[in-house]
C-alpha cells in the first residue's frame, strides 16, 4: 500500500484481519510486506478454526471434481506457487513448515471404485494433469504396505503436503518480524459503520480499531458473524470433519506418500505421525468427536494400510470446513464498502491460503494478481 495512503492515528490501521487461521495470517503477512499497518484478531489462539485440524494436503489433482473448472484453475495455480511461497516464508521466519512434495496414490478397493476412479482419471488425462493409472503390482512397488487386494490406482507424483501447525508457527514468526500484532482471545462484537461503509470494529472489551479495510477470514463462522449486518454476511456454512492423528511406535511410517481411497486420505508427516481424515458431515457447528466417526476412519485406514492397526492413536479431533453453495472461495469485496472477504475455502484452505493472501494484498493495493 502506498506510504501516503497509510493511516497514522493511534488505534487505526490500514487493515484489520478478523480470523487467525492460515488464510487470515497469510493475508496479514502479504499486506504487511506491502507496507500496510495490520492487526490480526482471533477469539482463539492460532492455529485457529479449520487450520487447527487440517491435514495439510496440497492435492489439486487428487481432489479434482467434475464441473469445477474455476476451482481447478485456482488450485493448480496455488500448487505451482507453493514451493516458492514456502521458501520465502521459511527464510523470513526461520521455521520449517513441514512442506514435502511426497506425491499421492489414489486407490480403488473394488470394481465399483475402480470404475469411478478410471472416470476421474480420464478427466485428469484430458486436462494433462500428470496422473498415471497403475495396476496393483506397480502400486505396491511404490507402497509395499498396501492392502493385498485392490483394483489399481492413480499415481499423482506432484502432489504435496504441509504441516498446518508448523505453517502457522512460521507465519506467526514472519508476522512478528514485520512488527504485526496478532491478538488472541479477542472477540469482535460490533462493526463500526458509516452508512454502507465499514470503518473498523469494536471488540467485546470495548476497544475501537479503525481501518481502511476489514478482512473477514473467520472460516466457517463467516456466515454467522453477528457483528456484521445480516445482508453483509457471506453465504458460508460449516461442514464438520473428524480426523485422527496416529503415530508409528518405531517412527517408521506405513507409507511415504499420501494414500487415499474414495472414503479416506492418509497423510504422512516427516516425524512419524500419520493423519487420517476426514468425515464430511452436515451437522451445523457441532464439533463432537464421535465413536462412529473414529471407527469409520480407522476401518477405512486399515483397509488401505493394514499396518495402521499397530499405530498409536494420538488424538481424535473435529473441525468445521467453510462451505459455499458452489464450493468456490469468496475472495474480494463484500457487501459493505471496506469489507473484504477471504473465506469459504471448504476443503482447500491450506492450499489456497498463500494465493488468497496475494489476492487480498493486491486488492487493497489496487493491482491485479493471477488466479
Amino acid at each position: 500500500m502506498p506510504a501516503e495512503a497509510r493511516l497514522s492515528d493511534r488505534g487505526s490501521y490500514d487493515a484489520v484481519v478478523v480470523g487467525g487461521g492460515a488464510i487470515g495470517l497469510c493475508c496479514a503477512w502479504r499486506l504487511s510486506q506491502r507496507g500496510a499497518r495490520v492487526v490480526v484478531l482471533d477469539r482463539a489462539t492460532p492455529p485457529a478454526g479449520a487450520t487447527r485440524v487440517a491435514a495439510g494436503m496440497l492435492a489439486p489433482v487428487g481432489e479434482l471434481a467434475f464441473g469445477e473448472p474455476e476451482l481447478l484453475r485456482m488450485t493448480l495455480l496455488a500448487s505451482e506457487a507453493y514451493p516458492g511461497f514456502v521458501a520465502e516464508l521459511e527464510a523470513a521466519s526461520g521455521v520449517n513448515s513441514g512442506y514435502e512434495r511426497c506425491g499421492a496414490l489414489h486407490l480403488a478397493l473394488d470394481r465399483d471404485e475402480a470404475a469411478e476412479l478410471r472416470r476421474v482419471h480420464e478427466l485428469q488425462r484430458s486436462l494433462d494433469l500428470g496422473a498415471e493409472w497403475l495396476p496393483p503390482r506397480r502400486c505396491r512397488d511404490l507402497e509395499p504396505g498396501l492392502t493385498p487386494s485392490f483394483n489399481g490406482g492413480v499415481h499423482a507424483p506432484e502432489e504435496a503436503a504441509v504441516d498446518p501447525h508448523r505453517l502457522t508457527q512460521a507465519l506467526l514468526a514472519a508476522l512478528a518480524a514485520e512488527g504485526v500484532e496478532v491478538r488472541a482471545g479477542v472477540e469482535v462484537a460490533e462493526a463500526l459503520l458509516d452508512s454502507e461503509r465499514i470503518e473498523g470494529v469494536r471488540t467485546a472489551a470495548g476497544e475501537e480499531l479503525r481501518a481502511d479495510a476489514v478482512i473477514l477470514a473467520t472460516g466457517a463462522w463467516a456466515g454467522t458473524a453477528a457483528w456484521l449486518p445480516e445482508h453483509a454476511r457471506p453465504p458460508v456454512r460449516p461442514v464438520k470433519g473428524q480426523i485422527l492423528e496416529l503415530r508409528a511406535p518405531d517412527g517408521e511410517q506405513p507409507c511415504e506418500r499420501i494414500v487415499a481411497s474414495e472414503r479416506i486420505y492418509l497423510v504422512p508427516r516427516p516425524d512419524g505421525r500419520l493423519i487420517a481424515g476426514a468425515t464430511t458431515e452436515e451437522r451445523g457447528f457441532d464439533t463432537t468427536v464421535t465413536a462412529g466417526g473414529a471407527h469409520e476412519l480407522l476401518r477405512e485406514a486399515y483397509r488401505l494400510l493394514p499396518d495402521v492397526a499397530e499405530m498409536e492413536l494420538v488424538e481424535a479431533m473435529a473441525g468445521l470446513r467453510p462451505g459455499t453453495p458452489d464450493n468456490l472461495p469468496l475472495i474480494g469485496p463484500g457487501e459493505l464498502d471496506g469489507l473484504i472477504l477471504a473465506c469459504g475455502h471448504y476443503r482447500n484452505g491450506i492450499l489456497l491460503a498463500p494465493l488468497t493472501g496475494e489476492k487480498i494484498a493486491a486488492e487493497l493495493a489496487g493491482v491485479e494478481v493471477a488466479g
